[in-house]
């Protein structure tokens, strides 16, 4: 570089001429092309009048050769130069839209400008990894998520280690936290199926007419031969929980698990029906107590919840709805939107014709069998108008029901991998004889989620703050 005078930069396009580097790449422009844009970046360096303001749009000024240098990649150079020509961006379909998109924001080029040839694919490559996002993400999770779950597991195993009978209660621990761990475990949940079931059966079979007798009072009551079944349930309930709460590696975390939880409430409500029925019997006032236990009888029918426990798909079920409120509450908006509508517009035109649709809260009832397609047929319009409205109507549920099926169904199968990596790594343990093998653990993937993870926020956070190479600030 020779000596620079502080009009260089002037002298540079003083000519009508401008000369560029970018990368390597040499090429002159005339000015009256760039200045059709002069808020781009080349535009805005005619307007230059010393060097300090030069530099700050290019990285180095020649005054021998008057030419401005840009370390930029020369590639894509040719692409920024037909567009001072046509004022048109073409995108080849070979090209990094994102590498595309960060050079034409330096050149101060809006993506505006992309010709519409190209702007329907160019925008549809930006979008599709935000779509397939999810799926790479379920992945990545999938594997920490599992990962985290794994040690600790292990970390309450090691918990064991120094207490009392330490061996035998975590050896009792894993039989009765995990189905598959042995002989022993595979009997016990089997028979916690089937009183599961028999509990359940028996509450059916009591409702029948057949099997329904009468105390001395003429109140209703339970036939002996199922009160024996009930009791036999109750007590091997009350065991199961007693005992996974004894082998518990930590009892303050105990009940923070969601079916440790369900074994509490199939066993409360037997408890609290048989001390409401021991108060009514000491002080007859207290009668109308008896209508509480009746209810709390019908809350048996939550037991089968319990069989959870011994199904991996009951378990991923559950938490996809767990962590699939933002899609569910997505749905019944839909859904309360849609029935809104159609329970109005149906009222307005078969209030006259039809009986079943004389109020709107019996319009409620018409519209919402029918957004979700159930249809029981007990209320149906009559006149052609009101046909036709029951079609729009089936037709927007089903619309509305298919949406965020995709979403819950990516969940759904993130949990199911998570969760069978888990019961995985729990049956290959033994603690007692050493591993029989290293649970199956990408640690690799596992470093490198958290370091995205990590650069995920660095990046956020960078964004947040304002750029130095903004093109919105005006040359100083």
């Amino acid at each position: 570089m020779t000596r620079r005078s502080p009009r260089g930069a002037e002298a540079g396009v003083e000519d009508g001429e401008v000369r560029i580097n970018v990368g390597g790449s040499r090429r002159r422009l005339r000015s009256h092309t760039l200045l059709r844009f002069p808020e781009t970046r080349l535009g805005r360096l005619l307007r230059c009048r010393s060097r300090e303001a030069a530099l700050e749009l290019c990285d180095d000024y020649d005054e021998a050769q008057r030419e401005f240098y840009f370390d930029r990649n020369p590639e894509l150079l040719p692409y920024v130069l037909h567009f001072y020509r046509t004022g048109k961006l073409h995108v080849m379909a070979e090209l990094c839209v994102f590498s595309f998109s960060q050079e034409i924001e330096y050149w101060g080029i809006n993506e505006f400008f992309i010709d519409s040839c190209c702007s329907y694919s160019y925008h549809g490559r930006k979008v599709e990894p935000e779509q397939e996002k999810w799926d790479e993400q379920s992945d990545q999770d999938s594997t920490t998520s599992s990962f985290d779950e794994i040690l600790a597991f292990y970390s309450d195993a090691s918990k064991f280690d120094g207490q009392p009978l330490g061996s035998l209660r975590r050896r009792l621990w894993l039989a009765l936290d995990n189905p598959g761990y042995s002989l022993l475990s595979r009997i016990f949940s089997v028979l916690s199926i089937l009183v599961v079931l028999g509990s359940i059966i028996t509450m059916c079979l009591n409702s029948l007419p057949d099997f329904q007798i009468a105390d001395s009072q003429g109140n209703p009551a339970e036939d002996p031969r199922f009160e024996i079944v009930e009791h036999f349930g109750i007590a091997w309930f009350t065991f199961e929980l007693v005992a996974r709460f004894a082998v518990a590696p930590d009892f303050l975390k105990f009940f923070k698990n969601a079916l440790n939880l369900i074994d509490l409430m199939s066993i409360v409500p037997f408890y609290i029906t048989l001390v409401v029925n021991l108060v009514v019997e000491s002080t007859p006032t207290l009668a109308n107590l008896g209508r509480v236990a009746q209810v709390l009888r019908l809350m048996r029918i939550f037991r089968i919840l319990k069989l959870a426990r011994h199904s991996t798909g009951l378990r991923s079920l559950g938490a996809t709805l767990k962590y699939s409120y933002k899609e569910v509450g997505l749905l019944l908006l839909y859904l309360s939107v849609g029935i809104s509508i159609f329970s109005v517009v149906a009222y307005t035109i078969e209030k006259e014709e039809n009986e079943g649709l004389t109020t709107i809260p019996a319009c409620w009832w018409w519209a919402t069998v029918s957004m979700t397609t159930v249809g029981y047929g007990d209320v149906v319009p009559g006149t052609t108008a009101g046909k036709l409205t029951a079609s729009a109507c089936i037709l927007a549920g089903i619309l509305v029901v298919v949406l965020p099926i995709t979403l819950i169904f990516n969940k759904f199968s993130h949990f199911y991998r998570r969760q069978k990596q888990l019961e995985s790594a729990m049956r290959s343990c033994d603690f007692g004889d050493g591993m029989k093998e290293v649970p199956s653990i990408n640690l690799r993937d596992y470093y490198a989620h958290k370091v995205k993870s990590l650069m995920a926020s660095l990046t956020n956070m960078s964004r947040s703050s304002p750029s130095e190479l903004s093109l919105n600030d005006s040359p100083h």
